[in-house]
């Protein structure tokens, strides 16, 4: 007979089965286990949420370690020219690596409201302005039907308006700005309508921390002429070979309407685009 006493069981009785252990909870994993664990995450999950649940996590989700072991299966064809750039891993507050995977900046329009509408107006500072812009839906049957968009029309005189991108803040660090091997491509559709005469210029600027020009892109101003039809066409243009030092963007429109007329006539923007490639090898 069994004389010892098991919890939960009267003396004398052994019990059949030994008693479970409990399960490690997440807290309780190595930090090298719940640096494994968290990683399967999506990035956008461990920034805005694990990284709220208590110190410890959100050591790990700051940690260069963490997205070190992220980057290369998360971005495999961008990682053999990542991998050469990093950013120091002794950088003081939350890794600049998280930022770059939850925001996605590579090959994303990096603009906001690149139509200038709605919600995202703001995004544009409105340098000078005169008389009245109006928002329209225009149909053009010579675009691509992923062009069509809500666009500005002018009624009178002059519109000026930029958006400066912050390049770090949209998840780029100064090691890959300074690399050699990113390009900058920008590019703005434009469409005439007729009945007035009117310029269109665009002006692209790379900007220093401080905000000098390092290189800039301005095309011709482009002259759009009484009684053409509407036509639609595309300036662009590729920064590549980029100094040293880049840190912002400045996109500029500037239209110049030569006539008055009650109706509005002018350009109608299409859409914009300012994005960020890596030189693959």
């Amino acid at each position: 007979m069994c004389t010892s006493a098991s919890r939960n069981w009267p003396v004398g009785v052994c019990s059949l089965k030994p008693e479970p252990k409990e399960t490690p909870g997440p807290n309780q994993l190595p930090i090298e286990m719940l640096r494994e664990v968290l990683s399967y995450l999506p990035p956008r999950m461990l920034i805005r949420h694990c990284r709220l649940v208590c110190r410890r996590w959100r050591d790990v989700v700051d940690d260069w370690d963490l997205w070190r072991s992220i980057l290369p299966w998360k971005h495999p064809n961008l990682w053999p020219v990542i991998r050469t750039c990093l950013p120091p891993a002794d950088n003081p507050g939350p890794c600049i690596l998280g930022r770059f995977c939850e925001r996605r900046p590579i090959g994303r329009n990096l603009l906001r409201s690149p139509r200038g509408l709605g919600g995202g107006s703001q995004k544009w500072t409105v340098l000078s302005r005169e008389d009245d812009w109006t928002e329209e839906k225009e149909n053009l049957e010579v675009m691509p039907r992923a062009y069509m968009q809500t666009s500005f029309l002018s009624s009178y005189r002059r519109y000026h308006k930029k958006q400066v991108l912050d390049l770090e803040k949209e998840g780029l660090w100064r090691e890959l700005l300074d690399s050699g091997n990113i390009e900058i491509c920008v590019s703005d559709w434009r469409n005439d309508r007729q009945g007035i005469d009117c310029i269109y210029q665009l002006t692209v600027h790379l900007l220093d921390a401080n905000q000098a020009i390092l290189d800039h892109f301005s095309p011709l101003p482009f002259p759009i002429r009484r009684g053409r039809n509407s036509v639609s066409s595309r300036a662009s243009h590729v920064f590549s070979n980029i100094k040293k030092g880049v840190r912002f963007v400045s996109f500029e429109r500037h239209i110049w309407d030569l006539e008055f007329r009650n109706e509005q006539y002018g350009v109608c923007l299409m859409n914009s685009t300012v994005f960020v490639r890596v030189c693959l090898p």
